[in-house]
């Protein structure tokens, strides 16, 4: 088991969401919590609602796909706490559409925030994680870093990516005191569909359209994600799936590892 009381986690997207319900179980927990997000109020509340006695928390206006942000970042949290002995890299963005559909420069913006966030700050990080006498890496792929969709390209390729680099990662830091944890949630109920960017392409009734159909499936509640990510944590799991949605599909894909959107995509047409 790894103890969270006394320690201090860095959580990135923690304003709202998975990230705020993360933060949410690590203060309960005792942990020290550097928290970041580009929603400045968002965050302050989020701050302001989290504070538990004994546990210290700071909060960071930080954009994950800043190169030179991200590369100052460490610092800012060493300025305010002992060190680091966690990591969640949360923060993340999404983009529906076919391939077609989604312009190049939307492709690469996802992919600056969803990929290249989580390496940036992995890399800054790794030097304070170093330091601890036992420390997580945690990563948040998704559901469909598990399985790919018809209209998901950008955003399963990035949280593919993610996967990847976490499990490579991990195997080279076996011999550490880091571990690394990929995390992959299912419908979670978010903003993310709502703040999700589509194709100009479409009509305001089809944008309508697809909103709503992608919310119908976030239905799990954050702080039940976020409980279910940290205990996962806690336990040193390599790979937390969460939700019965994510648990079946990853049978599935296990089943059918070529074929399974042909049973899986059966009830998914808008």
């Amino acid at each position: 088991m790894l103890k969270l009381k006394d320690r201090t986690a860095v959580v990135t997207g923690a304003a709202s969401g998975i990230g705020r319900a993360i933060a949410a179980s690590l203060a309960r927990r005792g942990c020290h919590l550097a928290l970041a997000d580009i929603d400045d109020a968002a965050l302050a509340r989020t701050a302001s609602e989290l504070a538990e006695p004994g546990v210290r928390i700071s909060r960071y206006h930080l954009d994950v796909s800043d190169r030179d942000a991200v590369a100052a970042f460490p610092a800012r949290v060493i300025a305010e706490h002992d060190g680091v002995d966690v990591l969640v890299n949360n923060a993340g963005v999404a983009l529906g559409g076919t391939f077609p559909e989604v312009a190049e420069r939307d492709f690469d913006w996802l992919f600056a925030i969803n990929f290249f966030g989580v390496v940036r700050m992995t890399r800054a990080f790794l030097p304070l994680l170093y330091k601890s006498e036992e420390a997580r890496l945690v990563n948040i792929s998704s559901l469909f870093g598990l399985i790919a969709p018809p209209g998901q390209t950008a955003y399963a390729a990035s949280k593919f990516a993610v996967r990847g680099f976490s499990e490579s990662l991990r195997h080279e830091l076996a011999r550490t005191r880091i571990g690394v944890t990929a995390v992959h949630p299912g419908g979670v109920a978010t903003s993310i569909a709502k703040n999700a960017r589509l194709p100009n392409s479409l009509s305001a009734d089809e944008v309508t359209k697809r909103r709503k159909f992608f919310n119908s499936f976030l239905i799990m509640p954050p702080e039940v994600a976020g409980e279910t990510i940290v205990r996962g944590v806690e336990r040193c799991k390599v790979r937390i799936v969460v939700g019965t949605d994510a648990k079946m599909a990853a049978f599935v894909e296990r089943l059918m590892p070529v074929t399974y959107w042909n049973w899986l995509g059966r009830g998914s047409k808008q």
